[in-house]
């Protein structure tokens, strides 16, 4: 029994009977809205930390309140529908935008097998030989829900939001199923619980470090979270595609976001930390601790220390620039992917078969790629220097000239000189400026 109840496989999943699986459900529903909730405060009580102020600290000891409050105060909150929305699809995209989040977690193992009323049973909802790419199927159903609540809204801030989220869905999707290509030639397997079982002995995240800092990059910009939370900038278009929404339209937005990032943790933990198997230190008391319930602890720690990451990183990082994004997702995540799995292949290949050739032609292709990719970037950073051209020293003349054009220090870059707030005409004619005042000034 002892055996069973450390892994498990494919068919220990037809064995379970519908109440077992009813039950793996419900615990997983509520341990998703559960830890959004824990989520919510302890983000807003670490960032006040971090920047030399208090939390949430009114609401119950702690401010541990604050979560539940809010719980109830949004779907309490009146619930604006815009005229002229597309009502149906308006209704629907928030619910397509939270219900593959909450699936994606089903194909998560957060322990052995385990007896619950004396019935054996893996601590996982199910399983499939393809359940990574459930994983990102989901990913791109949710992306729908997004794209469908920009174009119902009939606003061009939602609209914006639901394109830039988009394109961005798309460029770090790649990228993250390329570093998962890695973790499938080393398990020989794409299903969860054979993945977790190939780190017995050692973690992806060690020997594969290149592809598990490719995923925590992409994990990052596909929750759309800081750095990378390009479609809800609210300094640029008013919290993208979420614009029109409130109550709980707006709440399920929200959820969505939370029970990704806890997904995408979990499969980081699955994929690279060992799944729920003890850490180093730990493994030297003895098989004991990943058998029984033990394993579920240490599966929290690894996922909550990912969670404190997110935190960690909007407390610290600004947001970047759209064409940043997209550089780092296409001209960098992607080609050290493609690199980094064609090296992988090659020494698999020649594990496999140490008198073939295949790994010396890998090899040669690997490095011809790399040429190619430097070759690239050299001449590329050559047309970018070539477009600015050399910068001519201002000298004092021009900036006193300037000066006195502007009346005010010259302070670089300077503002165009032909508004008409320049020439005194906003101060002369009132907030309302004559036609013909503008035309003159502006030349038209």
């Amino acid at each position: 029994m002892h055996a069973l109840a450390v892994d498990s496989t494919l068919s220990d999943f037809n064995q379970v009977i519908w109440w077992m699986v009813l039950l793996k459900v419900g615990i997983v529903f509520v341990f998703l809205l559960l830890t959004t909730t824990f989520m919510i405060w302890f983000e807003r009580r670490l960032i006040g930390r971090m920047q030399n102020r208090p939390g949430p600290n009114r609401a119950g000891p702690w401010g541990l309140l604050q979560p539940i409050a809010d719980a109830l105060k949004l779907p309490l909150k009146e619930d604006i529908v815009p005229t002229g929305v597309d009502k149906l699809v308006f209704v629907v995209a928030p619910v397509i935008a939270a219900t593959p989040s909450l699936i994606s977690f089903a194909v998560i193992p957060w322990g052995p097998k385990v007896s619950i009323f004396h019935h054996w049973t893996p601590l996982q909802v199910a399983d499939l030989p393809v359940a990574v790419l459930l994983v990102l199927a989901m990913s791109s159903m949710g992306v729908y829900g997004i794209v469908l609540a920009g174009w119902a809204s009939r606003s061009p801030y939602a609209i914006l939001g639901a394109l830039r989220s988009t394109a961005q869905v798309i460029s770090y999707e790649i990228a993250m199923g390329l570093s998962f290509v890695a973790v499938f030639l080393y398990a020989g397997s794409l299903s969860t619980s054979a993945i977790v079982s190939a780190q017995q002995h050692f973690w992806y995240a060690w020997l594969l470090l290149p592809s598990f800092l490719v995923y925590l990059v992409t994990m990052v910009g596909e929750t759309n979270r800081v750095p990378f939370d390009l479609p809800e900038g609210e300094g640029e278009i008013v919290a993208g595609h979420m614009t029109e929404y409130s109550s709980m339209k707006f709440t399920m937005f929200f959820l969505a976001e939370y029970v990704n990032m806890t997904t995408v943790s979990a499969l980081a933990t699955t994929l690279f930390l060992g799944g729920w198997r003890a850490p180093w230190p730990i493994t030297l008391l003895g098989p004991g601790v990943n058998e029984g319930w033990w394993p579920v602890l240490w599966f929290l720690i690894k996922v909550f220390i990912l969670l404190f990451g997110y935190v960690w990183l909007r407390g610290t990082l600004p947001r970047t620039r759209y064409d940043q994004l997209m550089a780092l997702g296409w001209k960098i995540l992607i080609p050290m992917s493609i690199v980094w799995i064609l090296l992988i292949a090659t020494i698999r290949a020649y594990r496999d078969d140490p008198g073939s050739k295949v790994p010396y032609v890998i090899g040669g292709l690997v490095l011809v790629l790399v040429l190619l990719l430097v070759t690239f970037w050299d001449n590329a950073a050559q047309r970018r220097a070539a477009e600015v051209g050399p910068q001519e020293p201002v000298t004092p003349e021009a900036q006193a000239e300037i000066a006195d054009e502007t009346g005010s220090p010259a302070r670089f870059p300077v503002p165009p000189m032909d508004l008409p707030h320049y020439h005194g005409i906003g101060a002369e004619t009132g907030p309302e400026l004559d036609t013909a005042s503008q035309k003159e000034v502006t030349g038209a």
